[in-house]
C-alpha cells in the first residue's frame, strides 16, 4: 500500500470543489419548506408556556401580593396560555402546508429528475 498516494488523494478530495448532488438539493428544499413552520411554532409554544407559567405563579401567589384580583387575573392568563398551546399544533399544520405548497413544484421536478422519469 502506498500511504502517500492515499493521503494525497484524500487531501485533494478535501480541497476539490464540491458539486452538490440533486439529492442534497432536494433535502435542502425540503428543509427550506419546513423551517418557517418549525421556528414559528417552537417560538409560539415556548411563549405560550411562559404565559401559562406567569398565570400559574399569579394564581398560587408566588408573584404578586396575593390579592383576589391577582388570583383571578392569574387564572385568566393561565387559561389564555393554555388556549395558545392548543392553537399551536393547528398553526404548525397550516404553516407546514403553506411551505410545502410554496416549494412543491421545485421539489417535484427535482424528485422526477432523480428518479429518472
Amino acid at each position: 500500500m502506498n500511504t502517500d498516494k492515499i493521503y494525497a488523494e484524500q487531501l485533494a478530495n478535501e480541497y476539490a470543489p464540491k458539486d452538490d448532488s440533486k439529492v442534497i438539493a432536494l433535502r435542502k428544499l425540503d428543509a427550506r419548506a419546513k423551517l418557517p413552520a418549525i421556528v414559528c411554532t417552537y417560538t409560539f409554544g415556548i411563549s405560550s408556556a411562559l404565559i401559562t407559567g406567569v398565570g400559574m405563579c399569579l394564581s398560587i401567589k408566588v408573584i404578586g401580593n396575593g390579592s383576589t384580583a391577582l388570583f383571578v387575573l392569574g387564572v385568566i392568563i393561565g387559561i389564555l396560555g393554555l388556549i395558545c398551546m392548543g392553537i399551536n399544533y393547528p398553526l404548525y399544520k397550516k404553516l407546514l402546508e403553506k411551505g410545502k405548497r410554496k416549494y412543491a413544484f421545485e421539489i417535484m421536478e427535482l424528485a422526477r429528475e432523480i428518479s429518472g422519469e
